[in-house]
């Protein structure tokens, strides 16, 4: 079960800054703002704010950083974000699943639009590339220091209930059911393992190879692109980088 990680490119994992989580912060932000409006403030009776207050901690936000957020948005009803998701082709027919919450859906939409036009892609209608996807869950565990004995973090991600496992170069990328993702994450954490995140991920069924040295770098510009729009919460795609 162990193998190269397919769908995501885990070494940009090693480089995370703090400024880059601080960014991973406003994005959970949103969606928290979402959640609230649509189920209240309280994650005793909202699953989802709850599921988005574990995703934050394994995100290793404070938790006085998601007090503040969580009374902001309970108290601002002038913040009102909406989910939406675009599909469409990168380059060489990469499958792409664009995630968003926006409080401006135009401007949303015409910025995505753009980037695939921009960089030798296309974006297509609702249900166009979904279909190659399946919801999991995934935790991320990174060994630096290459401290971790890969086979027995392996036994105890099978044990915890995870589904696949894969590793390379001290970055660990631990598959489960969407629903058994916290579960997991809190088994392996009792362990001893830091989980750098936990989070849902549309995987893919089948897989895009690019030869062609300037789809590469087109398809490197989308992600970047797309990553670094304020608007947009996850990229997923089947490019096998």
């Amino acid at each position: 079960m162990s193998g190269h990680s397919k769908w995501n490119n885990i070494k940009r994992k090693k480089e995370k800054t703090d400024a880059q989580k601080g960014k991973i912060f406003t994005k959970i932000g949103k969606e928290m703002a979402v959640a609230i409006r649509e189920g209240g403030a309280n994650p005793a009776t909202n699953s989802k704010l709850r599921e988005l207050i574990a995703k934050a901690k394994a995100n290793n936000v404070p938790n006085d950083n998601i007090e503040r957020c969580i009374k902001k948005f309970s108290a601002d009803s002038n913040i009102n974000y909406e989910e939406i998701t675009y599909e469409g082709y990168g380059p060489g027919g990469v499958a792409v699943i664009v995630e968003a919450a926006t409080d401006n859906r135009n401007r949303t939409a015409g910025a995505v639009r753009s980037y695939f036009a921009k960089f030798h892609g296309n974006m297509g209608q609702t249900g166009s590339v979904s279909f190659l996807f399946e919801e999991k869950g995934l935790i991320t565990i990174i060994d630096e220091e290459d401290e971790i004995d890969e086979d027995e973090l392996m036994e105890a991600a099978l044990e915890a209930g995870a589904s696949d496992f894969q590793g390379d170069e001290g970055c660990y990328e631990i598959y489960t059911e969407k629903d058994d993702l916290f579960a997991v994450r809190d088994a392996l954490t009792a362990k001893g393992y830091q989980p750098e995140s936990a989070d849902r991920a549309m995987v893919p069924s089948s897989y895009v190879t690019l030869s062609d040295e300037e789809d590469i770098k087109m398809m490197e510009l989308l992600l970047e692109r797309l990553d670094d729009d304020d608007d947009v919460l996850n990229v997923f795609h089947n490019w096998e980088n």
